[in-house]
């Protein structure tokens, strides 16, 4: 299974996204994501992802309350995938 193929959302603010994030996620900050969470496929899993957990867990947290529990939070986030030494994506696409 690709990273592409999965539904990863990068929660951290657009700054933040550009200058490193995971190939294959979408950019909802958490700032705005009450309002943007419907974007969210709820059929399939949702990965969260933001700088090191703690936005990401937050984000998990809203969906399930929102009867959404499909989601999980990718522990260590983006600063654990990059030590890690796996690929990111510089730039406001995902990749």
């Amino acid at each position: 299974m690709s990273l592409k193929s999965l539904q990863i959302i990068d929660v951290r603010e657009p700054d933040e996204y550009v200058a490193g994030h995971i190939p294959g996620a979408v950019n909802i900050p958490l700032s705005v994501f009450a309002a943007r969470f419907e974007e969210i496929d709820a059929k399939k899993t949702a990965y969260m992802v933001c700088k090191s957990g703690g936005r990401s867990m937050q984000a998990c947290e809203f969906c399930r309350d929102q009867e959404r529990p499909n989601v999980v939070n990718l522990a260590g986030g983006t600063l654990g995938w990059i030590a890690a030494g796996q690929d990111v994506v510089i730039g406001d696409s995902p990749g």
